[in-house]
Order: C-alpha cells, then structure tokens, then sequence
C-alpha cells in the first residue's frame, strides 16, 4: 500500500489489489495488474503525484531490523554460551549441542544480511558475496590444517563443502521453493556456465587420479614381472602395494607416495593445473560480473498475456553499511561457534562410534556451511533463484576452482606437498553429482522432485561414506 499525497492535504489510499484498467489521452488501455499504481502517470488523476523517496534507515534501526526480525533471533542466547562452554572445557556434548544451537540464529542473521546486500548490489554480487563470506572460513580452516601437515583433513573437507553445496544445498533449496511454486525460473545460460566450469574442475580432479592408476597398474606389473621368488604366491594386493612402498602409515592422515616419479608428476600436474584453475576463475569473475553480468540478473516475470509484470520495489531494512558490517560480524561470530562444533565433533563421534570418513565428508560440511544452507533455501523460497544458484553453485565453484588450488599452492609455498589427487571412489562421487546436477539445471527450471532427486544422491553418498 502506498500513499499519495492531495493538494488539499488529504491522503489518498490506492491498494495494490487495484486492477481497473486506465485509460490514457489516445484511448491505450493499460492494467495495473500488480504492484502499485502509477497515478502521477494518469491524466484521470491529475491532483496525484509520486510520494517522497525512500527512507534510509539509520544505524540504529538497522540494527535492531537485524536483531529482532526473526523469533529464531532467540536462540542468540547460546552464542555467548558457545564461548562460555569452550573455555570451561563443559566437554565435548555440551560443546556440540551449543554451538549448534549458536549457528542457527547466526545462519537466519547471515541470510538477512545478505538479502540486504543485494537490495543494493543486485541479486548477482550479493550470492558471490554470501558464498565468498561462507568460503572463507573454509579457506582459514584448510590452511591451518595444511600447516599442521593434515593433507586428508584438508582434502575430505574441501570435497565434502562441494558435495554438500552441489547436492544438499541445490536439493533443499528446490525442494522449498517447490512448496511455493510448481516451477522455479532461472537465467538458464548463466546455470549451464556455472555447471560446465564445474565440470572442467570435476575432471581436473580425474585426471591425477587417473595418472595415479595408471601408474600403480605398471608398477604393480613390473613388480609381478620380476618377482624374486615366483613360488611364492602374492596373497593380497595390499602386501603387492606394501612392497612396492604405495601404502602409507595407518597412522597418519596424509597419502604417502613413495614413489619419486609418480610423486613428482602428481605434483607437476596438480601445481601446473592449480596455476591454471586461478587463471579461469578470474576470468569466470570478469565474466559474470561485467562482460555478461545480464545473464545471471533474474528475469523479468511476465503474465499470462506476456506482458512483464511491475513488482513493487522491496524496501531496505538496512542501510548498505552496516548491512556489510553485519555480514562481516556474524561471518566472524560464525566461524568461531563452527570452529567450536568442529572441534567437539570428533570427540563427540568418537563415543559414539560414527566413521572418520563420515565426518569429513558430511559432518564437517554441514555444519561449517550452515550460514550457506539457509540463505540459500531462504532465497528459493522467496523466488530469488538467482542468489540461491550464485549461492550454491558458485560456492561450489570457488571451492574447487578457487580454494582447493589456492591451498595447492599455498603447500608448495610452505613445502607440503598437498596434491589434486584424491581416492578413486571419493572422485567418482563428485563426478556423478556434477553429472547430476548439469541435467537438472540445463532446461532454466526446478521443481520439488529435483531436490528430491539431488537430497537423495547425496543421502545415498553419505551412505557410503558411512560404511566405508
């Protein structure tokens, strides 16, 4: 509803439930099928003009927007209990039960800030932030892990995020947005860029696998080839592997490559290709935010007739300073509540027996990118596709294209020899879930049953995670 002020002092009300046609000076019919009307544009109404601008909110009142706009605002209360629990060392359940507690207000916060954001600075920018934000804490965490030496840490983290953005976050955020809408609309080019680049990065990943093959299966050859004692039977391929030097110590999380040609070139191959990752994705950058920034603003929806409908401008809660200010303070306030949760989750598992694979690749995600998960359901459900895929996808492109080849070259720096190998098996679940999401997105349209679709592949992983 918006007022509009009479000359003669009076207000008069006009409802955006007003659709009576009008009609102008050439007899032209126009409806105000949505939105408010235009009257200081109607010669019917000449005594009408367009009210003053928009108030900018003050600091105060964005603050308190911020605060006190969501009843979930009240579970606040744990996020000084988060810090209160860690260092009163309380153990390691209260830790996990507060701290989770403690991310969920701070996940609804970094949504509305966000939202906020990109009220200013479009639909695009405002995902690349929420999903840069989210990705650095990320990015904070695999460098002290690679400094203390923790290459699989770092590598299960990392593929983890993606698989939880990629088939968690897309699958939750369709299937919301499904409740609202039978079908969701996207810039359809802007999506099958994102996913064709997140392809290339799936299968930067094959291909040190593929190299690692290849050359344990000649090895492994070479080895049986000139057996020293050819009576002796090889009873298992792990005492084959063994032999030859390929299996690490139990003990440690990192894999151990003995081998100096076959290390040696998994390094020339992840460095060389880490160099080139960054390369593309600054130009990936440069592209979706200024050569063809129009392909990933949303569309303009359109009525039954096709004719484009005037949606009524949504009002900031939040002036652009401190609605960035306040990303930056929750993402902090964030990182700090997941670190506490990471750290109380092994422990915690521990007791009660939940696999160490599980949790790197599930556990760790989940609740380190909790602030990416509801902004990016948030957003669907609202109908703004294009934050939830820049959420999303992006975030998943960052991390394989920006974060996992920024570490690469951070261990080179450092003298960890951190590589894009990874298992066999965690590298074809990444590359069925690429597969999977390219066809879903390819046609600009979701609906519920494709997050089913997307929730159930990831459960089925996670499955597999667990047994493994």
């Amino acid at each position: 509803m918006k007022v509009f002020h009479l000359p003669s002092g009076k207000n008069w009300l006009i409802q955006r439930s007003y659709r009576r046609r009008l009609t102008d000076g050439n007899g032209d019919a126009r409806a105000s099928r949505r939105g408010t009307v235009d009257a200081s544009k109607s010669p019917t109404l000449p005594f009408v003009h367009s009210s003053s601008p928009h108030h900018t909110p003050t600091n105060l009142e964005s603050i308190k927007a911020l605060l006190f706009g969501s009843y979930f605002n009240v579970l606040l209360v744990f996020v000084p209990l988060s810090f209160v629990s860690h260092f009163a060392r309380w153990g390691s359940t209260a830790d996990f039960l507060i701290s989770f507690c403690a991310i969920v207000p701070l996940a609804g916060l970094l949504g509305e800030a966000t939202e906020q954001v990109a009220l200013k600075l479009g639909q695009t920018l405002g995902g690349l932030l929420n999903a840069t934000f989210g990705n650095a804490v990320e990015a904070i965490v695999g460098i002290l892990a690679l400094v203390k030496g923790e290459l699989r840490i770092v590598q299960t983290s990392m593929l983890g995020s993606i698989l939880s953005n990629l088939l968690l976050v897309l699958g939750c955020s369709f299937f919301a947005a499904g409740f609202y809408l039978p079908e969701s609309n996207f810039q359809v080019t802007a999506a099958q860029a994102s996913s064709s680049l997140m392809t290339l990065a799936c299968i930067t990943l094959i291909i040190p696998a593929a190299y690692h093959s290849s050359s344990l299966e000649k090895r492994l050859n070479e080895y049986l080839r000139l057996g020293t004692n050819k009576t002796e039977p090889v009873h298992t391929t792990a005492l084959v592997l063994q032999s030859l030097g390929t299996l690490g110590d139990p003990g440690k999380d990192e894999i151990a490559i003995e081998d100096p040609v076959t290390r040696q070139g998994l390094l020339a191959i992840s460095r060389g290709t880490a160099i080139i990752l960054l390369i593309i994705y600054i130009v990936y950058l440069w592209f979706q935010l200024k050569t063809h920034a129009y392909l990933f603003e949303a569309q303009k929806k359109k009525d039954e007739d096709g004719e484009e409908i005037e949606e009524e401008e949504e009002e900031a809660k939040m002036n652009p300073v401190m609605s960035i200010v306040s990303l930056v303070v929750v993402t902090v306030l964030t990182s700090f509540c997941a670190d506490y949760l990471v750290d109380s989750i092994d422990e915690f598992a521990n007791s009660h027996g939940i696999p160490k694979a599980f949790i790197g690749i599930i556990l760790i995600p989940i609740v380190g990118n909790a602030a990416e998960h509801l902004t990016s359901v948030w957003m669907a459900m609202k109908d703004k596709m294009e934050i939830t895929i820049g959420v999303s996808v992006g975030s998943s492109i960052q991390i394989a294209v920006g974060v996992i080849p920024f570490l690469v070259l951070v261990g080179w720096v450092i003298g960890k020899d951190l590589t894009l190998y990874f298992e066999n098996f965690e590298t074809i679940c990444l590359f069925i879930s690429v597969i999977l999401v390219n066809l879903l997105v390819q046609d600009g349209k979701s609906n519920y049953m494709e997050g089913v679709m997307l929730i159930s592949l990831y459960v089925i992983i996670a499955l597999a995670f667990w047994v493994s």
